[in-house]
């Protein structure tokens, strides 16, 4: 149950809209950071968001800020990246995360930081 599973990729056209969830056990994350990342084919896994472990608090890299916006909701046991404005460069395969601690604990851009991942869940956007 300490499993993330990632949902709501799909296929969508430039400029458009996507929202991506994961579930998660809740309890068991409800005092962890949670963040999303992407890989593009070829490309390194990179930073999209991160949100601490209350909801209350974000980040969200340069790239997508002011196009996603991550939230999650511990209750009900998920977190969400609501991506607008979807570029062709947005295209990738994205996977939700999580580590022990607040954002202003630790680094948590990098993959390395996070100790549990979803499978994954495909975006692909075209122009």
């Amino acid at each position: 149950q300490e499993m993330l599973v990632e949902s709501g990729g799909g296929s969508v056209q430039a400029g458009g809209s996507l929202r991506l969830s994961c579930a998660t056990s809740g309890r068991t994350f409800s005092n962890h950071v949670m963040g999303w990342f992407r890989q593009g084919q070829g490309k390194e896994r990179e930073f999209v968001a991160a949100i601490s472990a209350s909801g209350t608090v974000f980040s969200h890299a340069d790239s997508v800020k002011g196009r996603f916006s991550i939230s999650r909701d511990n209750a009900k046991n998920t977190m969400s990246l609501q991506m607008n404005s979807l570029k062709p460069e947005d295209m990738a395969v994205y996977y939700c995360a999580a580590k022990f601690g607040t954002l202003f604990s630790g680094r948590y851009d990098r993959p390395s930081d996070y100790e549990y991942w979803g499978q994954g869940t495909q975006v692909i956007v075209s122009s």
